[in-house]
């Protein structure tokens, strides 16, 4: 297969190339040093972009209430969306790795008979109104911190809105 002469070659080859990369390296960091430069001044080397003034007020603009949002909803798109929940809940009453959400909205936090809640909930929120539904959807572990839902949460907020329609609109 290889001889001696040939491996000999491709471990010196591969030698080299880590050498000359790390000279590359070493080169980059001279050049483009940022940080402390070992002179006795601790000041980073960069540029200062003015923007304008430092002071002025920055304006958020918000986008339609939560109650204007959840007005617009529709649960046939909602049911779509909730594609992507059905791998852990159901909506038939029986639970799955997550509780069953037929009759969510409005029902107390932690009350699916038979399944094991984490607790984290508990101390975030009492009822699960469509507020509150719509703030753990959109991110569950910021929401309620320790939670054991492992989904990353839903960003659009039509997409939301749609879900807890849908839900809604199960009733119990």
């Amino acid at each position: 297969m290889f001889d001696t002469m040939t491996m000999t070659k491709v471990v010196g080859g591969l030698c080299g190339a880590f050498l000359i990369f790390l000279l590359g390296k070493w080169v980059a960091e001279e050049i483009y040093h940022v940080g402390p430069s070992g002179h006795g001044d601790h000041a980073v080397q960069g540029y200062m972009i003015d923007t304008g003034d430092d002071h002025a007020a920055v304006v958020v603009e918000e986008g339609p209430s939560f109650e204007e949002r959840f007005a617009e909803a529709n649960a046939d798109k909602g049911a779509k969306v909730f594609n992507k929940c059905k791998a852990c809940h159901k909506v038939d009453g029986a639970n799955g790795t997550g509780p069953y959400l037929n009759g969510v909205v409005g029902r107390a936090v932690g009350a699916a008979d038979g399944f094991g809640y984490s607790g984290a909930l508990n101390a975030v929120v009492e009822t699960w109104t469509p507020e509150m539904l719509d703030g753990f959807l959109k991110n569950p572990k910021a929401f309620a911190p320790g939670t054991s839902m492992g989904f990353n949460g839903l960003g659009k907020d039509a997409d939301r809105v749609n879900v807890i329609a849908y839900l809604q609109g199960l009733g119990s």
